[in-house]
């Protein structure tokens, strides 16, 4: 994997907060003999709600046998903009509902694109909302509009479809205390690939319950990337701005 590919999977895969106010969340056990419709109905009310965030994200990034750590900027305005900025501004990233951007000063060049190729590297259709999901803790797929069945696994409830598909297999963990999702699975078994987010911890900010420490696993075959993310220094709902424009004779990257 390239360093274009790179930065733009670990920007597009990632993301949360924390700041000054902040405070990791009770590892206490909760209530679990709810119903699933219950479980559902709970987590949805744990959905953040703010208009924008800006935060420091430290990014660590694995894969075959070698490690890299980088620092960014990141600004999101919900359901619109997820944002980012690699210092001195040589590496600038930008995802919309519509497409996917970044560009490079190092070597002046950039990308433009929708969500297919990282949809395919990670085996399972992305688009902003799922992306904007799994970074807020959120479930992946809309837990609503499903026919899921929840049992107790290792004090947390496990919610997956009553019908998994043919294809792949989705599971949720979500915490008996404060309802968010702990760690969401998808599974493909016959193309041995699968994706894992294990959210490490979770705080609150802002009287808003958002995740701290993030950890995403993608296997394919017998090659496996892991993310590790850190959030801080969060603030929410100031007035921000989104600048992103393509310098003139920057060469288009092609990623197949």
């Amino acid at each position: 994997m390239n360093k274009f590919i790179y930065y733009i999977l670990s920007f597009i895969l990632l993301l949360n907060f924390s700041c000054k106010s902040a405070r990791t969340m009770s590892s206490e056990k909760g209530n679990l003999k709810l119903s699933t419709k219950t479980v559902i109905k709970e987590n949805s009310k744990q959905s953040p709600d703010f208009k924008t965030l800006q935060a420091k994200l430290k990014i660590n990034f694995i894969k075959n046998g070698k490690s890299q750590t980088n620092s960014v900027n990141f600004r999101a305005k919900k359901d619109e903009i997820i944002w980012m900025n690699a210092p001195f501004s040589v590496i600038r990233a930008m995802v919309t509902p519509e497409k996917v951007g970044f560009y490079n000063k190092l070597d002046n060049t950039y990308f433009e694109g929708d969500f297919s190729y990282l949809s395919e590297l990670l085996g399972t259709a992305l688009d902003f909302k799922k992306v904007q999901n799994l970074l807020l803790g959120d479930a992946i797929f809309d837990l609503n509009s499903g026919n899921y069945k929840a049992s107790v696994d290792q004090n947390a409830y496990l919610l997956q479809p009553k019908q998994q598909q043919l294809l792949f297999e989705i599971f949720f963990l979500i915490d008996p205390l404060h309802f968010k999702v702990t760690s969401q699975q998808i599974s493909q078994p016959k193309t041995f690939r699968h994706l894992q987010i294990d959210y490490i911890s979770y705080q609150e900010v802002d009287k808003q319950i958002l995740p701290e420490n993030i950890k995403v696993i993608a296997v394919e075959g017998t090659e496996e990337t892991i993310i590790n993310l850190e959030f801080k220094s969060v603030a929410l709902n100031d007035d921000l701005r989104f600048p992103f424009k393509i310098p003139s004779g920057f060469k288009k990257i092609e990623l197949e």
